[in-house]
């Protein structure tokens, strides 16, 4: 009877890929999906003001999650913001 070599535990638990999730949900999914639908309805030369206090994180990181959202999206949108409002809207070439 031969031996065999025992393997090395693994380190993680293991799932088969088929029910791995492929989607990425991140944190700022909501507002950045509700900033892009009401984008979509806005007329050219109008801005959303989406208050800060409404926003779970900080702006910059919102700022960030849209920006990557509307470059998979190949969209152009700009962002001001003041200590009240950050100010969303769709650039016109």
């Amino acid at each position: 009877m031969a031996l065999r070599a025992n393997k090395p535990r693994l380190n993680f638990k293991a799932m088969r890929t088929a029910d791995v999730p492929h989607g990425r949900n991140g944190k700022h999914k909501l507002i950045v999906a509700k900033i892009l639908s009401d984008l979509d309805q806005i007329e050219p030369g109008v801005a959303l003001k989406v208050p800060l206090a409404d926003l779970t994180e900080s702006k910059e990181k919102v700022r960030s999650a849209l920006n990557r959202a509307t470059r998979k999206g190949a969209r152009s949108v700009a962002t001001a913001s003041d200590d009240i409002f950050l100010y969303v809207w769709n650039e016109t070439h």
